[in-house]
């Protein structure tokens, strides 16, 4: 077996490597927003959040659990519930949460309780019997998008229990609207006052709920509609300049393709390589201009600014696994080369299982990097996916239905789970390696690749035979660990001295062994194995012949070729048909 290369026999890099997985690893959580979640109020407790993509999730924090209340998709509070202790009646935080900002929803974006049908039918039904008004359409007390943002004021008030009431007042209704009741577990987590906590949740709500209420303006609405268009076609004209500048690279490309010649050109080669980097990097390029622009769109409609940032930033993010899982998948493999190669240089294995060993050295090397890059792959895959918003958030029932899907995934591709569990069998039991000459169903080759999959095998007539593991029971490996070839010649019957032909043989014999180009090929001395068989045609004389791997034919030839000419010479006859012509 070769030496590797001095860069993989340096221990420098893997540490260096390690180093740099351990940074990534240690930054990338924070970057990623699956750390710490911060609290919204100053005194608020923190927790192991829930991340990004589960926006109505349930924080633990000690004795209580915290939830987020948003408003337009920002969190302006958290609300608290105790988990031990006395609770009454109190609902949980989630239950809270999801009050309160149905409460502060109702003073900026009052929600529909009619589906777009029953919308359309009541009106159908108002045009025809007159009036106005209905169940679907929002009480006007409710709405607040179409009154000034500034005339809203958010009140607190104290109850004789002492917990504290956050109300908000707007012209278009006569009594105040309860948004929210600042409770003990709330004002405990936050070591303040029901009171103080609720002056400052009072302030926040205020200038927050304006802010909703401005933007919710039909006017505003239309301004920001327009700038997003706006933006959206500037920005669909660099991604159309930029498809345009991957596709002339492309025809670069091809051009210095038609221009390689058999005898390699290193300047052609090095342009044709940075021409095909310049090509993925546009196109990496596209992909990040539509992520840009998918972002913006869903940025554009109100309370969806958080979800278009976290469009915006998984690009970031994903470049970033797939660096960690690169640099994982670099150490694996290197490690993997290392072990393997400590495995074939072993000073217990025996000489003439040395060869054997380096066979299934490059075998084992190269399926152990395919396996490491396929794990790799679907880990990468798979980090990246549960952070899209919504897919962590999904159920156990959509959960329970991809399950089902995988095993049904699994039942139609059985054959190739069997393929599989066949391939690391022929691995693990050693049937065959890389160079091996085997003969498998009828083909009979070299072997030039062992996958997981299936087997290739290059024929004597140039032809590449593909072969599923699974598929065949039976395999004869010709040069396993030794090879072997018997050499028989025919003698005419009219040889009269058998036995001085058996000593001519077994001389030539003696000198092929000992001839310095073809003796180190042999691992045991020619067997002259005598008289085999007689018959019609002549005398079969065999010789049995034990090489090292791969060497049996060329020896078998050499062989055949020096006791041919020696009977030649020394007038033994060979057997030519003649006699047998001759009696029939």
């Amino acid at each position: 077996m070769g030496t590797l290369p001095r860069w993989r026999t340096r221990p420098w890099w893997l540490g260096a490597l390690a180093l740099l997985l351990s940074v990534g690893l240690w930054w990338l959580p924070s970057s990623a927003g699956a750390g710490v979640a911060a609290p919204a109020d100053d005194g608020g407790a923190r927790g192991a959040g829930t991340g990004p993509a589960d926006p109505g999730g349930v924080v633990a924090a000690g004795s209580f659990e915290l939830a987020k209340v948003r408003i337009l998709g920002v969190p302006a509070l958290t609300v608290a519930s105790p988990v031990v202790g006395h609770q009454g009646n109190a609902p949980d935080a989630r239950r809270r949460a999801e009050v309160i900002e149905g409460n502060l929803r109702l003073l900026y974006d009052p929600e529909h309780l009619c589906s777009e049908s029953e919308q359309l039918a009541e009106w159908v039904l108002v045009k025809v019997l007159g009036g106005s008004g209905g169940a679907c359409e929002p009480s006007p007390l409710l709405g607040g998008s179409g009154n000034a943002p500034g005339s809203l004021v958010v009140e607190r008030r104290q109850l004789p229990g002492g917990d504290v009431v956050l109300e908000a007042r707007v012209p278009e209704r006569s009594e105040p609207l309860p948004l929210l009741t600042v409770t003990r577990a709330d004002a405990s987590l936050n070591g303040v006052s029901a009171m103080a906590l609720g002056e400052r949740w009072q302030k926040r709500l205020q200038s927050r709920l304006r802010h909703a209420r401005q933007v919710m303006q039909p006017a505003d609405l239309r301004r920001r509609w327009q700038i997003t268009v706006a933006v959206q076609l500037a920005l669909a004209l660099v991604t159309a300049a930029t498809l345009w500048l991957w596709r002339w690279n492309r025809q670069r490309c091809a051009a210095l393709v038609s221009r390689r010649l058999p005898t390699p050109d290193r300047a052609l080669e090095q342009r044709l390589q940075l021409r095909q980097v310049f090509g993925l990097v546009l196109l990496l390029l596209v992909l990040l201009q539509l992520m840009v622009m998918l972002a913006l769109g869903v940025m554009a409609v109100p309370g969806k600014v958080p979800l278009g940032l976290q469009l915006l930033l998984q690009p970031v993010h994903s470049v970033l696994k797939v660096l960690m899982v690169g640099l994982v998948a670099l150490l694996a493999r290197s490690l993997a080369t290392f072990l393997l190669h400590q495995w074939a240089d072993g000073a217990r294995v025996p000489v003439e299982e040395q060869a054997r060993r380096e066979q299934r050295h490059r075998s084992l090397l190269r399926v152990s990097h395919r396996l490491i890059d396929l794990a790799c792959i679907l880990v990468a895959a798979g980090w990246i996916l549960i952070d899209i918003p919504g897919i962590r958030a999904a159920s156990s029932s959509a959960l329970l239905a991809g399950g089902a899907l995988l095993g049904g995934l699994a039942l139609v591709f059985q054959g190739l789970l069997r393929d599989f569990v066949a391939g690391l069998a022929v691995l693990i039991e050693d049937r065959y390696a890389i160079g091996d000459w085997v003969e498998i169903d009828g083909l009979e080759g070299d072997v030039v690749d062992v996958g997981v999959l299936s087997t290739q095998l290059h024929c004597l007539d140039h032809r590449v035979a593909v072969v599923q593991n699974s598929a065949f029971d039976r395999v004869v490996n010709h040069t396993k660990l030794r090879s072997g070839e018997e050499v028989k010649l025919l003698i005419s019957h009219r040889c009269t001295a058998i036995g001085q032909a058996l000593a001519v043989v077994a001389d030539e014999l003696a000198a092929f062994h000992a001839d310095p180009t073809w003796g180190p090929r042999l691992l045991a001395p020619p067997l002259l194995r005598g008289v085999s068989a007689t018959g019609p045609l002549g005398i079969t004389v065999s010789v049995l012949l034990t090489t090292v791997t791969g060497e049996q034919w060329a020896c078998a030839r050499e062989l055949q070729g020096r006791l041919v000419a020696r009977f030649q010479r020394e007038g033994i006859p060979l057997a030519d048909g003649l006699e047998l012509a001759a009696r029939g």
